[in-house]
């Protein structure tokens, strides 16, 4: 009696592509709309509502889960951390205007704040990684670590003509650094070459690289 050879199993692997590009230019055009603002260049926060959901929250939301995917463990956790932070931001936007609704007359909008701060302690961790990752990140990372606090003693009117300039400055800055990076990520990954430099890694902790 013949036996028939076992078929082999053939497994189905999906390759994604690197969403980074994608993560960063949501960061990128978030922070540039919402900077105009705070330099005095656009008045009100009605219309970057848009940009914050789309482009600062679920653009790097969406890059985070392809990136968990990939076991990319700084871009899933950092396009993560940061698009909930747009979206959480966005929601008090439209929450603040009424848009579901009347607003309770014991909501305090400074809370924000102490969000702001929040975010600013976990900041320091990240741009510790961030100093690993590349030059252009690191630079980023420090701007958002100037930032947050920045925008926090703002909201609570605690030294406002030193902070808020502060916070308007670094954040136009992070979009700018933002835009170099989405475009050098996209062109290095597209050519398989670096066509834009995004500078070697620091090596603080990381001894010997280069």
């Amino acid at each position: 009696m013949t036996t028939k050879p076992a078929t082999p199993i053939t497994e189905t692997r999906i390759v994604l592509s690197d969403p980074t590009a994608l993560g960063v230019f949501g960061l990128a055009m978030v922070t540039f709309v919402a900077s105009t603002q705070k330099m005095g260049w656009t008045t009100g926060s009605t219309y970057i509502i848009p940009w914050a959901f789309f482009l600062g929250a679920l653009a790097q939301i969406w890059a985070s889960t392809v990136d968990f995917k990939k076991n990319n463990y700084f871009g899933s956790i950092v396009l993560g951390v940061y698009g909930l932070f747009w979206a959480a931001v966005a929601m008090h936007w439209a929450i603040s205007q009424g848009w579901f609704g009347a607003i309770d007359a014991k909501a305090d909008p400074r809370q924000l704040a102490y969000a702001c701060f929040g975010y600013f302690f976990f900041s320091l961790f990240i741009m510790v990684a961030a100093f690993e990752a590349n030059k252009v990140f690191a630079a980023i990372l420090i701007l958002i670590n100037v930032l947050l606090p920045s925008l926090g003693f703002s909201i609570l009117g605690i030294n406002h003509e030193l902070f808020a300039p502060l916070a308007a400055w670094s954040e136009l800055l992070i979009s700018l650094f933002g835009f170099y990076a989405a475009g050098g990520l996209f062109l290095n990954s597209y050519f398989g070459r670096s066509i834009i430099p995004l500078g070697a890694p620091c090596g603080f902790i990381r001894k010997g690289a280069k």
